[in-house]
């Protein structure tokens, strides 16, 4: 998933300031006790953090 793409999905989902303060703030256990921001800096690929990230939201499986 491109990283274009990923910021996309987390702004339409939860909008711009709510997806900023999710991927800055919110340590995900999916991602090993990491922020969004951290994960994909760490070299996670941003489909896998998107479904961390919708795992922890209840997005539902439409949205994913």
């Amino acid at each position: 998933m491109r990283m274009t793409y990923f910021r996309e999905l987390m702004e339409t989902e939860f909008g711009g300031v709510r997806a900023a303060s999710i991927a800055r703030d919110h340590v995900l256990s999916q991602l090993g006790g990491r922020t969004v921001e951290q994960a994909l800096a760490a070299g996670f690929d941003a489909k896998d953090v998107w479904i961390a990230v919708c795992d922890a939201y209840d997005v539902p499986p439409a949205r994913r």
